[in-house]
């Protein structure tokens, strides 16, 4: 006997929602409120351990690079302004994403969008997307005891909140390498990479994607062509 996938949790910034650089611009932004402009010996360095955590919560990017007391915490708080304000303007729906949702629910599937980003910046988003209503579940590291990804938590707390029966019956899906790797941790058996934000089909597949997509508009078929055939029944 097999399950199908329940669940499908679903990543915002590069995955479902297009934000124009606004990440790049906040992370910038925010660099400079803690004194690494643009231009500085030690700015390469920073600019490449960002382009490689992306996806990671953004308030352990920020202690990784500055673990000095309060220094983490600023340049924080810089960017989740910066990005609130620039998200505000250009943040729209990646082609599809909202229609793959629909369909996703339409299959019977619960949907839960997640990010990394703070609650306030969260509730922003779907405000200026209109999108408070389109998911069963919306979550960010603070619903989850504060860790995000690469931690397995907030996946794990959906299947929690919604009630879902075996972590092998959850789908992820992200455009960052921590996105599977966090779909990984948590035991689903669906680690969906897409190719429309921060990184490119090899690191997606190191750090686990089981498929990788054009979009995440291709979702919903490939989990209608898995059928129930995702994963044995233990025994």
């Amino acid at each position: 006997m097999t399950r199908a996938v329940e669940l499908v949790v679903l990543d915002m910034a590069g995955t479902t929602v297009r934000d124009d650089g606004a990440v790049e611009a906040a992370f910038s932004a925010a660099l400079e409120a803690v004194g690494v402009p643009a231009g500085s010996p030690e700015r390469e360095d920073v600019d490449a351990y960002v382009r490689d955590t992306m996806g990671q919560s953004k308030i352990e990017v920020f202690r990784a690079l500055f673990p000095a007391d309060g220094v983490a915490e600023k340049a924080n708080q810089v960017f989740e302004t910066a990005f609130a304000s620039q998200a505000i303007e250009v943040a729209a729906p990646l082609p599809g994403a909202e229609e793959a949702i629909d369909k996703l629910r339409a299959q019977g599937r619960r949907v839960c969008l997640s990010t990394g980003f703070s609650a306030a910046t969260r509730d922003a988003l779907l405000e200026r997307l209109g999108w408070t209503d389109l998911a069963d579940l919306v979550v960010c590291p603070a619903d989850a005891g504060g860790r995000g990804r690469p931690f397995p938590d907030m996946v794990l707390t959906a299947v929690l909140r919604l009630g879902i029966t075996d972590v092998r019956a959850v789908a992820v899906a992200g455009d960052t390498g921590f996105d599977m790797l966090t779909g990984r941790r948590a035991g689903a058996s669906v680690a969906a990479g897409v190719l429309t934000g921060a990184h490119d089909e090899a690191t997606l597949r190191a750090h686990g994607a089981t498929h990788v997509l054009g979009s995440v508009a291709e979702l919903p078929a490939v989990l209608e062509e898995l059928g129930g055939a995702v994963f044995p029944r233990c025994s």
